[in-house]
């Protein structure tokens, strides 16, 4: 399914132009048009899946092969020191365009962005509740 009010689907699907690194019959990867570094990429499936709730498993397995392969050529190339692969779901969680995609984000010394949490403590009482709650609801 294509969404024809999705952004993501009109760039993954070729009809707004885009800096497209790869494409195949199922992906486009491009760079994003607002980078935390230089390199930063998407991985945009071509059907469209709101989130990770909604995306094909069989997708969602050759995205990861993809990203894979996309890192490893963004290492070679671009020589950065690291990379972070991101997926956010939810406005909450910094979801700000309702397509799945992954963000490709080539990290480099000193690059001044921060893309870490706030570890906190936990309390071992809350963790068995967590543990609890999660299992029963796989």
């Amino acid at each position: 399914m294509i969404d024809k009010d999705c952004i993501f689907c009109l760039i993954a699907g070729g009809d707004i132009p885009s800096d497209t690194v790869y494409e195949d019959d199922e992906f486009r990867v491009i760079l994003d048009l607002n980078p935390a570094t230089r390199g930063h990429a998407l991985i945009l499936p071509k059907q469209h899946y709101a989130d990770l709730f909604e995306i094909d498993e069989e997708v969602l397995a050759k995205l990861a092969v993809l990203a894979k392969k996309i890192a490893g050529a963004m290492k070679e190339s671009l020589a950065c020191d690291g990379i972070n692969i991101i997926q956010n779901n939810g406005a909450a969680a910094g979801q700000s365009v309702r397509h799945f995609h992954l963000h490709i984000i080539p990290r480099y010394e000193n690059d001044g962005q921060k893309m870490l949490w706030i570890p906190r403590e936990s309390d071992p009482e809350v963790q068995k509740t967590l543990v609890e709650a999660i299992r029963a609801a796989l």
